[in-house]
């Protein structure tokens, strides 16, 4: 049995694997986010140790003979998060999360001191990678700076208080813009251009690389034979990929998680910063990928249940698993920004075209097809050579209807596919499997059962591409508002 524990942004997942390959059991325990002020979003790191643990201890409860074969672990987790670490490893303040825009102005900084960041790091600075949230500690919270000992991402700390390595690999370090992602190694222009060095960072290894072994005390708490090997393991996306089988340069998936994803995998280091494209490291040795990255994916679908007070599948009920065309309404879904095509941190959501004939289920639709046509958007971003066909993953991935959406709203193939909301976990099981058995990613990292498939319907394609074209000349309207 191998077991994957992915620490997400609403929610800690952890999965059970067999020999096979299959989900064996699952748990979750859900996260809180704070905003205590305007672009800001944190979370207590203590928050997802304990909500791991809960999380497996739910699955030795259950299965507990399944839990004591346990040979190998893997960690995902959100990505970019800084979680600031003293000489005593007492953490130092909450975590700035991957959403918080708060950095922007130390981004331009680090934009303008380093003309070659882009060609190391292969992305534009943007206010959710970690480098310039460091700056932006430097001057602002100058004490907690000069403290500062180390800094890990949020699966790093995880694995480190489950194991006491602290680690990192190729996926998240990429996201952090200390990275020269070509070289898989940290870059010591990067890291001095925010007045950090190799001594505060961790080591580096490939996600599918044996990196510790779990500690005495846990592998004793969940009755476990002996302390099973934790790989490198990976940042939410690649994991996702390791888990939908998108180890092969072309492939491709489409997430609609707390963010939403338009991944591309690719045997080489592709930068395209011009159209704020991520340029990361996959999570398996001499594999990289790229990624359109949009801040609010399904996260527009839970404000929208939470603002118009009533639960998500009581929001789409109504709308049941198809729709004529596009709605009457339009929804811009940067509720936290936007990161491709715009790298803004500062603009906020719209709703356009509402009456007094207008509908809750109309609202709902927009907020749906605003996130595909933001996908849309990411796709273009990638440009030439962009994947056609896309597995679903994330919790928007249980929606029919959104599913179909998708398709028409950007004119490609999707597929439903089994387990397809717990895909980053599923991934680090897969990465824990290769660090303990030594087993090839081919032999691992399959495709996932396909459940359904959509295809571009004509008519409704070419009615969401003249939709999207309209909503595309909403961003000035929305920029100028938010200012």
């Amino acid at each position: 049995m191998f077991l994957g524990i992915d620490i997400g942004t609403s929610s800690v997942k952890a999965v059970l694997t067999d020999a096979d390959g299959a989900v064996a059991g699952s748990a979750s325990r859900p996260c809180t986010v704070s905003r205590p002020h305007p672009l800001w979003s944190e979370q207590e790191p203590e928050d997802w140790v304990a909500a791991a643990v809960a999380a497996v201890d739910e699955l030795a409860d259950r299965q507990p003979d399944a839990l004591a074969g346990v040979l190998g672990i893997g960690f995902s987790g959100q990505m970019h998060g800084a979680v600031l670490l003293g000489a005593d490893n007492r953490v130092l303040r909450p975590a700035i999360l991957w959403n918080d825009g708060r950095s922007h102005r130390q981004c331009a900084t680090l934009e303008e001191t380093l003309p070659t960041l882009r060609t190391i790091s292969g992305n534009i600075a943007m206010p959710g990678f970690t480098a310039p949230k460091l700056l932006w500690v430097a001057e602002e919270e100058p004490e907690v700076f000069a403290a500062l000992a180390k800094v890990l991402l949020p699966k790093a700390y995880v694995r480190w208080r489950f194991t006491g390595a602290m680690v990192e690999e190729m996926s998240d370090a990429s996201g952090t813009l200390w990275l020269d992602v070509a070289r898989r190694d940290w870059s010591d222009d990067l890291l001095a251009a925010t007045r950090m060095t190799r001594a505060h960072m961790p080591d580096l290894a490939e996600g599918s690389d044996a990196v510790a072994r779990l500690s005495p005390e846990l592998t004793r708490r969940w009755g476990m034979k002996t302390p099973p090997v934790v790989a490198g393991g990976a940042g939410d996306c690649a994991a996702s990929a390791v888990g939908l089988g998108a180890i092969a340069p072309g492939d491709g998936f489409l997430s609609l998680g707390t963010s939403g994803v338009v991944w591309r995998t690719t045997d080489r280091f592709l930068p395209n910063p011009a159209m704020a494209v991520h340029a990361f490291c996959h999570a398996l040795p001499g594999v990289w990928h790229q990624m359109g990255v949009m801040l609010s994916s399904a996260a527009s679908l839970a404000w929208a249940a939470s603002t118009l007070g009533a639960p998500e599948a009581a929001l789409l009920a109504p709308l049941g698993d198809a729709v004529d065309g596009p709605s009457p309404v339009a929804f811009l879904p940067y509720l936290s920004g936007e990161r491709t095509p715009h790298n803004d941190a500062t603009v906020r959501g719209l709703f356009a075209g509402l009456s007094a004939e207008t509908t809750r289920d109309a609202m709902v639709q927009a907020v749906l097809e605003g996130v595909a046509f933001a996908s849309r958007d990411n796709l273009v971003a990638l440009g030439e050579g962009a994947p056609t066909v896309f597995d679903l993953a994330g919790g928007g991935s249980r929606s029919r209807l959104w599913a179909r959406i998708c398709a028409d709203a950007l004119g490609v193939t999707i597929h439903r596919i089994e387990d397809g909301e717990v895909g980053a976990a599923l991934g680090a099981a897969h990465l824990g499997r290769m660090a303990a058995t030594g087993e090839s990613p081919a032999a691992v990292c399959r495709k996932p059962r396909r459940l359904e498939t959509f295809t571009p319907d004509p008519a409704r394609a070419e009615a969401y591409s003249q939709a999207w074209l309209r909503w595309r000349r909403l961003y000035p309207l929305a920029k100028e508002f938010a200012s």
